[in-house]
């Protein structure tokens, strides 16, 4: 209320003002030009020129009025044609991220025609024409972003290669990673999908020839690089292991996927433990433990000691004596104890054999350690112990199958 006292004491405060200034002189104006001649008082002069400025504003707004009544009405206006790409926007990218893609593709197809930067929206489009089933579109509204936007070509062809990862089509997705691999070799994103999908098809040996590319151009993170070196080079020794040579699978090939490691590799647990069990499958025995005794003596590991029970070396007592050295520094490791069980069960220390079979049960339930134990008593003689550890042993084996119930028989 004060607010609006100061207004009107200002108003008729400047209305007398303007009163007293009429009051006091008229004033006069003469504009001439040739034979035009303007004479006014000053007063009438400018009310003449506030009353065209405001016919001016007034005739403006109303063409603003008009023009935006026509624009709103007008289905074919630009605004409306903007409204409508705005709203096919919004519905294709929520269908397309709840999985609705009849709605998804049908909205961005619209979308990316009417844009003038429609790539992510021929993206999403063709992704829902893959979910579809649809290969054939999906391919070419890929086609169709390459050919409004012919510089985003790395990036189409990696949506291609994963639709076509996505559909089963992994030699088509292969031809498309290689061909963008030749022409962006330092693409990031190119080399992850590469690898993946190296792995997916099982091409080991492919991984490992694009593993410098992928320290180069650190791709992966240094932790999950060292994982996936020492599972591709573990994978290659089991394909070696099982590759043809000659008409026979051949030692010789493992040998050299072996020798192609470098000799920090070679002192990778993992990557020993790979290599010794390929060579106890393929019978040699006596190498499988020279390698593991070389690289317990080196550093012990749980998992090779526990491999190291498995192989038969040229000397089973010296075999057992190694073992017992390295129970002195761990005494308590279950796959230490059941190895040493199993080298006494080689050498027919049955006594000996019952006591570390036992002190492993004791430490760890083990289904490998109840079946060894459960073999000798039976042997033994005591059937009944070695019938308990059997069901022991099985019901570890698979303790999720067990608890799940029954399927229920069908009735006839």
């Amino acid at each position: 209320m004060k607010r609006l006292y100061v207004i009107v004491f200002l108003v008729i405060a400047a209305t007398a003002a303007l009163g007293l200034a009429i009051a006091e002189h008229s004033g006069y104006v003469l504009v001439a030009y040739k034979s035009f001649r303007y004479e006014a008082s000053l007063w009438a002069t400018l009310a003449v020129i506030t009353v065209l400025w405001l016919l001016f504003w007034g005739i403006k707004v109303l063409v603003e009025l008009v023009t935006t009544s026509t624009g709103v009405v007008n289905p074919w206006s630009r605004r409306n044609r903007s409204r409508r790409v705005q709203v096919a926007i919004e519905h294709g990218q929520l269908d397309l991220a709840e999985g609705r893609w009849a709605s998804a593709q049908r909205h961005l197809t619209r979308a990316a025609e009417a844009e003038r930067q429609p790539l992510l929206y021929y993206l999403g489009a063709a992704r829902a024409a893959n979910e579809q089933g649809q290969y054939e579109e999906s391919d070419r509204l890929l086609e169709r972003a390459l050919e409004r936007q012919p510089q985003a070509e790395l990036a189409i062809a990696l949506s291609h290669a994963q639709l076509q990862t996505d559909r089963g089509d992994t030699d088509g997705a292969l031809v498309t990673l290689q061909a963008m691999h030749e022409r962006h070799p330092r693409s990031a994103q190119t080399l992850r999908q590469l690898q993946r999908l190296y792995q997916q098809r099982g091409e080991w040996t492919a991984v490992i020839r694009l593993l410098p590319e992928l320290r180069k151009d650190k791709v992966l993170p240094p932790a999950e690089l060292a994982e996936l070196e020492r599972r591709a080079w573990g994978e290659n020794l089991s394909l070696a292991a099982h590759r043809e040579e000659d008409g026979t699978v051949g030692l010789q090939s493992l040998k050299r996927a072996w020798e192609q490691l470098t000799s920090a590799q070679r002192q990778e647990a993992p990557l020993v433990l790979a290599y010794a069990e390929q060579l106890r499958q393929l019978g040699a025995q006596v190498e499988a433990e020279e390698v593991l005794r070389t690289a317990l003596k080196r550093r012990y590991d749980s998992h090779l000691a526990r491999l190291y029970g498995l192989v038969r070396g040229s000397d089973p007592a010296r075999q057992l004596q190694t073992a017992e050295g390295w129970l002195k520094e761990h005494p308590a490791d279950p796959s230490l104890l059941l190895t040493l069980g199993r080298l006494c069960l080689q050498t027919s220390l049955w006594g000996k054999a019952r006591d570390y079979l036992e002190s492993s049960l004791r430490v760890q339930r083990n289904p490998e350690t109840c079946a060894e134990l459960a073999r000798l008593l039976a042997q033994l003689g005591d059937t009944e112990r070695s019938n308990q550890l059997f069901q022991e042993g099985l019901g570890l084996l698979d303790e999720r199958l067990l608890a799940a119930p029954l399927p229920v028989a069908a009735k006839v």
